[in-house]
């Protein structure tokens, strides 16, 4: 029998790619353009009965990890290449603010991901602010890196202006957190690794 919740655990833990040697330096340019070139690729759009916004796919066949508002009770809509496809919501957890939907199975460009056990306060992250803008406007999309700052377990804060369901990359272009609600300036992040711990536990009978 098919378990889409240990599936998506089992993808998480494919994608983890090596974390670099040594102390962590402040992203060079070369490692903004990189989380711009994956970003470009990777983000889609979800799109749930009363709310919208961005969101990131971690499995090849059409996972994609978003904040909570963006989905219904069910179902959701990912706007992919094009596309409004239907997905289904595979984790809703308004505790933690985070939402993991499935789409069609299909060849989809799943961003690397690293897991962080010990959490992300003192790390750096690097977020995309949206380029937004109407015609004769428009702005690029940007990306920015930031130091992440501890707030209650297991959440962290970013002071970066982006929307619910936006990723947070490494300098190495991987995908380490999701943000789940704007605060201010800032923003408020889940990492990964408690995504992983929560789909464990909803997979749990």
């Amino acid at each position: 029998m098919f378990r889409p919740l240990l599936f998506v655990l089992a993808l998480l833990l494919l994608l983890v790619t090596p974390t670099r040697a040594g102390a962590e330096a402040r992203p060079s340019r070369a490692d903004l353009q990189r989380v711009l070139e994956l970003h470009a690729r990777s983000v889609v759009r979800v799109r749930g009965p009363q709310h919208a916004g961005p969101g990131i796919i971690v499995g090849t066949d059409g996972q994609v990890l978003t904040a909570v508002a963006h989905v219904g009770p069910q179902s959701a809509q990912v706007e992919h290449a094009g596309n409004a496809l239907t997905a289904r919501v595979v984790l809703s957890s308004t505790v933690l603010l985070v939402a993991v939907v499935a789409g069609p199975q299909g060849a989809w460009p799943a961003a690397p991901v690293r897991l962080v056990p010990e959490g992300l306060a003192g790390h750096w992250v690097v977020g995309v602010t949206s380029g937004g803008g109407g015609k004769g406007n428009a702005r690029r999309d940007t990306p920015r890196a930031a130091k992440a700052k501890a707030a209650p377990a297991p959440f962290f804060d970013v002071p970066l202006t982006l929307a619910p369901g936006s990723p947070l990359y490494d300098g190495d272009g991987r995908l380490v957190a999701v943000v789940v609600e704007r605060r201010g300036r800032s923003v408020r992040a889940l990492p990964l690794s408690a995504v992983k711990a929560e789909l464990a536990l909803a997979e749990t009978p």
